[in-house]
């Protein structure tokens, strides 16, 4: 049989110091590349001028995403004409100036949505059959219900900025279009 004779395997690292000095080395040099590698990829997103807490920076955070531009040279705009439509066979309501105005444009906001299409039990707007036990409860009633809400409708209508005497007005413009 041959000798076959292998040669031992030696290390690179032959004292105590240089073993400290390649531990050291194993983990400095990877953190510090790290370290680099993430300020060069910071470096395009922060400007030094512009910090997160900088009021130019808050500001710049808190504007708005766009804005409303009007054209000096365009004309002026006009405005709608309201024109109230009665339903066939319904008497128009009584005219008392601002207060039939501010009535219309109320029921128009808040009521018409349910009140013309009898949404949910409302009663609709000029039917003298379903307004009939209704005006026999009186005004204050009604005022109530429209004020506090009844069954499915909320008061005032949904729309809680609504002034009493707006609603009220409503009330008088639906009381007008049902008798």
């Amino acid at each position: 049989m041959s000798d076959h004779h292998t040669p031992e395997h030696t290390s690179l690292i032959k004292t105590p110091k240089q073993l400290v000095i390649v531990v050291l080395l194993s983990f400095i040099v990877p953190v510090t590349v790290i370290i680099m590698l993430a300020q060069l990829a910071m470096d395009g997103k922060r400007k030094p001028e512009a910090t997160a807490t900088s009021e130019e920076a808050v500001a710049k955070r808190l504007k708005p995403a766009g804005s409303v531009v009007v054209d000096p040279n365009a004309p002026a705009p006009v405005a709608a004409a309201v024109v109230a439509v009665a339903a066939p066979g319904a008497a128009a309501p009584a005219a008392t100036g601002g207060d039939a105005a501010k009535g219309k444009s109320v029921y128009d906001a808040a009521c018409m949505a349910c009140h013309a299409a009898g949404v949910a039990g409302a009663p609709k707007t000029g039917d003298k059959a379903a307004w009939a036990p209704r005006l026999k409860t009186g005004k204050d009633a009604l005022y109530t219900a429209a004020l506090k809400g009844k069954g499915a409708m909320p008061a005032k209508g949904g729309n809680v900025s609504l002034s009493d005497g707006d609603v009220k007005a409503a009330v008088d413009y639906l009381i007008g279009l049902a008798k």
